[in-house]
């Protein structure tokens, strides 16, 4: 290959890998992603998630699209986004580890902003793993309960977080409970746990979320038709 070829091929290549990095240099899109890892989800649910008027996730998520991070589906008036497959939830999870090895700022927000977190005694996914093995532990999903039917952990009740404390009633309060949401900056398991401790039930939060629960290889189950299918 003559020299001018080549270069021509490499920027032409590498201009094609930038697209990503083009499309998660905003947060508000990385923080789409995450949302979207959960399962799928409209735009009016996605901005109502992520805190952005619906005109402006729309424009975030066309983005994305474009960088072929996600796909499209239509139902009648609706549209409703996914993730193009696994592999883009672990290109965030990558983004995640390299930041918190490398950026302090990262570590010191997680300290300004979480810092009653290490009183919660976090439990990771192999210990959580090797407690439902033993019927040990009540494992809580917090999360919406659309994520919930999209795909949660083996043996998990679904009560989101805004109905928690009404209905706190179902919950044994002699076994510990594990809560666990959509990730480890999620603060739905964070809350959940101050919450449940403070009505004096035990309780500690899982330190992954569904996607990294998920990425492990770990079991996952769906609701479908109003049954759970395992996967």
């Amino acid at each position: 290959m003559k020299t001018e070829v080549k270069r021509t091929f490499k920027n032409r290549l590498y201009e094609q890998f930038a697209r990503l990095g083009k499309a998660l240099s905003n947060g508000h899109r990385i923080e789409l992603l995450e949302v979207l890892a959960q399962g799928e989800h409209s735009v009016e649910t996605l901005a109502q998630e992520t805190g952005l008027p619906v005109a402006n996730a729309s424009q975030h998520l066309q983005v994305l699209r474009a960088a072929q991070l996600v796909e499209v589906r239509r139902e009648g008036v609706y549209i409703y986004y996914r993730l193009a497959d696994e592999r883009v939830f672990r290109l965030w999870q990558t983004m995640r580890e390299v930041g918190e090895a490398h950026l302090a700022e990262i570590d010191r927000l997680v300290q300004t902003y979480l810092q009653d977190r290490r009183h919660l005694e976090p439990i990771s996914a192999v210990e959580l793993l090797a407690r439902l093995a033993k019927d040990e532990v009540i494992l809580l999903d917090v999360r919406p309960a659309p994520e919930y039917a999209a795909g949660h952990l083996p043996e998990a009740h679904s009560i989101p977080l805004a109905e928690l404390e009404t209905r706190l009633g179902e919950l044994s309060p002699t076994k510990e409970i594990v809560a666990y949401c959509r990730g480890p900056y999620c603060v739905f398991a964070d809350e959940a746990v101050a919450l449940l401790r403070a009505n004096g039930y035990q309780a500690r939060r899982l330190e992954e979320g569904l996607p990294d629960w998920r990425a492990l290889g770990f079991p996952i189950e769906r609701r479908i038709g109003g049954d759970n299918e395992n996967h």
